[in-house]
């Protein structure tokens, strides 16, 4: 009589986690943050200080030909410039970090990493608008098109720059009202300071339509319209 063998038991082990890698992988991760902050930050320092090569005595004469920002101005740019590519480091490394992190988890990244892709096109279709109006203020920050005190002329005010963001751009008409402007509808922009702007010469208002100046004669006395009537 044959025995039925017994069925093999198979135990399965969860598997474990790296708890170290992933404490390694936060604390890289946060030094690597740290010390791009650090240096992101001393780079805006310097910039928004200006730099003091062509302010030697040597190069005096390279001054005039450089066209000196506003205090300000610098600051602002330097501002924005440094909050944008902090911001830009800041979500490049967490997003590695938590990659790994998930990795060392034992978590399949494939499927998140395609189902985070689909979701970031479907924001994109719709904040089209709101990355046009971010990429806008970056390449006018960056290209410096228009900067605080700077009169520029668009095709729905003009007036002087107050501000310039990497979405709006705040503008002081010329009788006064503040106008926000999104970046990415400004299509053409003109800078009356940067370039050798001369205002066209107004018209007299002066005289009234259809009357003809009477022309006045060497040495002849000028006859006001009280003499005139006087002598009526």
């Amino acid at each position: 009589m044959t025995s039925i063998p017994l069925a093999e038991i198979v135990t399965l082990e969860p598997e474990k986690i790296d708890l170290v890698s992933i404490l390694i992988t936060v604390g890289v991760g946060l030094g690597v943050w740290i010390v791009a902050r650090f240096i992101i930050l001393r780079i805006t320092r310097r910039v928004s200080a200006g730099s003091s090569f062509f302010k030697k005595a040597h190069f005096k004469w390279v001054q005039p030909a450089i066209r000196a920002l506003d205090h300000e101005r610098r600051s602002q740019r330097a501002e924005t410039i440094g909050t944008l590519l902090t911001s830009l480091v800041s979500v490049v490394v967490v997003v590695i970090v938590i990659i790994y992190v998930l990795k060392y988890m034992n978590v399949d990244v494939a499927p998140l990493l395609t189902s985070v892709g689909i979701l970031g096109v479907a924001i994109g279709f719709g904040a089209q608008q709101l990355i046009r109006d971010f990429l806008a203020g970056i390449f006018i920050t960056i290209e410096d098109q228009y900067g605080i005190g700077d009169v520029i002329v668009t095709s729905e005010v003009i007036g002087t720059v107050e501000s310039v963001g990497l979405r709006i751009t705040r503008v002081r008409a010329e009788d006064g009202a503040i106008w926000y402007l999104r970046n990415g509808e400004i299509l053409r922009v003109g800078n009356r300071s940067q370039g050798d702007y001369v205002p066209l010469e107004t018209p007299d208002t002066t005289i009234e339509p259809g009357a003809a100046a009477a022309p006045v004669t060497a040495g002849a006395p000028r006859v006001t319209k009280a003499e005139e009537k006087s002598n009526e």
